[in-house]
Parts: C-alpha cells; sequence; structure tokens
C-alpha cells in the first residue's frame, strides 16, 4: 500500500490511529509537536501522556466504561493492553503508571516499520488524506486552521486536574486502606475521614479560597465531569458529601463507624509513590490549595508532587460539522479524540481505532464502519452525529445513550447487566461480519495483547492488505 495517513497528535486517540493503520499495512506519518511546542497541561515529551486522572475508568461488564473496554477489545485495540501491563492498583477501576503507559505506547510507535514519528507542530491542515487527533489542547493556529475548516465557530470549556501528594507525607495513623464495601482486604484506595465538625470547617476555606484568575471567556462552558472541587462545593455545604466526598460503604477503624465524610487517594504509580486526590480537580492558586487541602484530615503536613491545574480544552461542534465517520464532509480530513466532543481517555482511544478504520475502510474502496447502536462506542458515535443533538456538549460514555431495553422494567444493576450483554453481542456480531476490517488483525489475532512491530509481521499485514 503506497498511500500514507497523516497522523497529528501523539495522545491516546492519534497512537492508536497510527498502530491500527501501520497494522493494517497503511504507512502512517505522526506528527506531535511536543518538544519544540507544548500545551501548559503536558509536564512531558512522551507520547499517549495522560495530562489528568491515571484512571481509565471501571472494568465491570455491567458499567458503561466496562463496556468499551470490552468492544475494544473486540475490535483490536493497541493501547488498551499497554495499560493493562502497567496498571496500579484502584479497586475495580483501570488505574496505569503513566510513565510506563507513555513509555509503552512509544516503544510500539518506534518499533513500527510503517510509522515515521516528526517531532513537530503542525499549524495548518495537511495536503491529502490525514486525522486531525491533536486533542482538546491543540496549538492556537491548528485550533483556528480547523474553525475555518469545518466552517463553524469552535467551542471551549475548562479541564481541570487534580494535585497529586507524596505517599511518605500521608499521616497513616489517620488516613487508612480500604475499598469501598469491603473492609476485610487490604483495599486499593487510601481514606482520609472528616468528622461533622473538620468537613464544614473544610468547606467554609474551600469556597472562600482563592482562585486562579480567569478571563470572561474561561468562566463559561465549564465541562460538568470535570467541574472543579471548590465550583461543585458553591451548590451546597453538602454536595460534595454526597458526590466525590460519599462516605458510603466506608467504615473508620478509628472509630468503628462511618465517616461524615472521606476523601480517597488513589495511587499515581506502581510503586505507590505519590497518591492522586480523587475528584478534587481544581482552579485554586498553588499557595491556596497547599492551605486548604492541608485541612483533610491525614493531609496536615503532606507535600504535593504536583499542584492542580485548570486548562482550556477545544471541541468542534460535530453534530454539525462532522460526518458518521467523524470526516469534514467533502474532505478527506478525519477528526478523533477529544476535539471531537467525545470526552475521556478510552472514549479517544475508541476514536482513533474508529478513526483508524474508516480511513483504512475508505483507502481500500470498503463500506464505512456503522457500530451497532446497543454499544457503548456506537450509542456514544450517534449522539455525537446526530443534527438533532443540540446544543452539543462533551459526552462521556453512558446508559443514557444507548437504547431503551424491551420487556418488563429492571432494577438498576439488572438492566446495566443486561445492557453490557446486549451490547456485547451486536458488537461480536457486527466485528464477525466485518472480515474486511478486523479478521487477522487486533489482540485476538496476536494473542498475547501485545502490539506486533517486526518487519515480518508488516509484510504480512501488506501481503494481507493486497489480497483483500
Amino acid at each position: 500500500m503506497n498511500e500514507r495517513v497523516i497522523v497529528v497528535g501523539g495522545g491516546l486517540a492519534g497512537c492508536e490511529c497510527a498502530l491500527s493503520l501501520a497494522e493494517r499495512g497503511v504507512p502512517v506519518v505522526l506528527y506531535e509537536q511536543r518538544p519544540r511546542g507544548n500545551a501548559p497541561a503536558h509536564r512531558t515529551d512522551g507520547l499517549a501522556e495522560l495530562v489528568c486522572s491515571n484512571s481509565l475508568k471501571a472494568t465491570r461488564p455491567d458499567s458503561a466504561a466496562g463496556m468499551l473496554k470490552a468492544e475494544l477489545d473486540a475490535m483490536g485495540s493497541h493501547l488498551l493492553p499497554i495499560a493493562r501491563s502497567c496498571s496500579v492498583p484502584a479497586g475495580g477501576s483501570l488505574a496505569v503508571d503513566r510513565e510506563r503507559f507513555s513509555d509503552g505506547v512509544e516503544r510500539a510507535i518506534m518499533s513500527s516499520p510503517l510509522i515515521e514519528l516528526v517531532r513537530e507542530e503542525v499549524e495548518e491542515i495537511p495536503d491529502g488524506r490525514c486525522v486531525i487527533c491533536a486533542g482538546p489542547l491543540c496549538s492556537p493556529r491548528l485550533a483556528a486552521a480547523i474553525s475555518e475548516l469545518v466552517g463553524g465557530e469552535y467551542l471551549a470549556f475548562f479541564d481541570a486536574a487534580a494535585p497529586v501528594v507524596d505517599a511518605q507525607t500521608i499521616d497513616l495513623s489517620v488516613a487508612f486502606r480500604q475499598s469501598r464495601y469491603d473492609e476485610t482486604s487490604v483495599g486499593d484506595y487510601l481514606n482520609c475521614p472528616f468528622t461533622r465538625e473538620e468537613y464544614e470547617a473544610f468547606w467554609h476555606e474551600l469556597v472562600a479560597a482563592k482562585r486562579v484568575l480567569a478571563r470572561e471567556f474561561e468562566q463559561k462552558d465549564l465541562f460538568s465531569a470535570c467541574q472543579p472541587v471548590e465550583e461543585v462545593a458553591r451548590k451546597g455545604v453538602d454536595t460534595l458529601r454526597f458526590g466525590a466526598l460519599k462516605p458510603v460503604g466506608i467504615t473508620d477503624p478509628r472509630t468503628g463507624h462511618r465517616p461524615w465524610a472521606v476523601v480517597q487517594l488513589r495511587a499515581e504509580n506502581a510503586a505507590c509513590t505519590a497518591y492522586n486526590l480523587v475528584g478534587f480537580q481544581t482552579n485554586l492558586t498553588w499557595g491556596e490549595q497547599g492551605r486548604v487541602f492541608r485541612m483533610i484530615p491525614g493531609l496536615a503536613a503532606c507535600d504535593f508532587l504536583r499542584y492542580g491545574v485548570m486548562h482550556r480544552n477545544t471541541f468542534v461542534d460535530s453534530p454539525r460539522a462532522l460526518d458518521s465517520t467523524f470526516a469534514v464532509p467533502g474532505t478527506q480530513v478525519r477528526l478523533a479524540g477529544q476535539i471531537t466532543g467525545t470526552e475521556g481517555y478510552v472514549e479517544a482511544i475508541a476514536s482513533g481505532l474508529l478513526a483508524a478504520l474508516n480511513t483504512y475502510a475508505d483507502i481500500e474502496g470498503l463500506p464505512s464502519v456503522s457500530l451497532p447502536r446497543t454499544s457503548a462506542l456506537g450509542a456514544l458515535v450517534a449522539y455525537a452525529t446526530d443534527p438533532d443533538t443540540h446544543p452539543y456538549q462533551p459526552m462521556h460514555v453512558n446508559f443514557g445513550l444507548v437504547p431503551p431495553l424491551d420487556g418488563p422494567r429492571m432494577r438498576k444493576r439488572e438492566r446495566y447487566r443486561a445492557y453490557g450483554e446486549r451490547g456485547a453481542k451486536d458488537m461480536a456480531c457486527y466485528v464477525e461480519s466485518r472480515p474486511d476490517l478486523f479478521c487477522g488483525f487486533g489482540t485476538d489475532a496476536r494473542g498475547d495483547g501485545s502490539t506486533s512491530g517486526t518487519l515480518d509481521d508488516a509484510a504480512k499485514r501488506e501481503n494481507h492488505s493486497v489480497s483483500s
């Protein structure tokens, strides 16, 4: 196959897209602006850097996030096996060691003979066939070029990242290890329990704390799933207690009772030397973060390895700017990742894979991908490309997007399980019906979940491409 594809952006979507195209014998030029250019939220030059949480969310098949992971396994995702190989304890979620994950993805990219990695910024829309996976932090020049290309204004919202603390400075005479509803095992989370008096004092200081001065455009369109903790707290004194700080399923071993509220800490790396304050995305000044967050029981003497930050995210109005394959109509340009408004790490991986499949289909003259609406990814794509979706806001996969079940009404857990079973069955049938896209590719074909990258493997892929 001689036709090459340009992929812009070395994040989750771009790396998944590049690897999936290369696996199908398509030469790829992958552009990444770092280290020459850098977005405010990035800290390294590594590919597929996770800039906010290190969690890829739930793995349970009766959760929307777990359902999406199962679908990506069936479709042959490259990044999910890498994530699992460098996971850290996180209860029922898939959380990763950030550095090991980024290193693993970069090794996969560099080992592919069909991927050329170019470290420079792309400021204009490339000529020819391309997939723009610049993410929500693309450079102003490229964002302006995308806005001109799609023929409509692009929207902006703000994403917030939580702080990370040094594990050695957490007071373990106060904080305790326990997972919700599980008092018998060690547990994957550290818990910092509040009494009512401690919590109310903390809440008062939190809502009064100084924030980073924001310009007018920075105060609009805060994405609800990443609201700064102080913004959530302003909605009422008990809002956090029924949200990120809910104490249900937690027992303080010092008292034998449920705390009034609890802050959970999740490991940032496999060595558990750093912990993320779950749900504590914030726009407070660094000084105020140190003052207020040290009021959390167990963190009075903590050292911050990273303070929380808030940064601009950009996304296009996909239902009106893109077709059902996330292509700009009348062009050879396709968008993928969070710039399309499909919000979340695994969603970004999924959109990168989907972009690769549809781009490969274009090259080979095959029908485009048409995922079952009952699948998590199919439902998300339908939402993001439906012209009736108005106003359009970024969205994670969730069961509110999938079609309702037939038959009698079920309890929530039973209903979610049924959603997962129906979606898995329909996705398996779809994958089986498209051997032109999936046969001989993906983790099932490799068997061990590893990413192929040898010259022999490349030759096999090229031979398959010619024969198909």
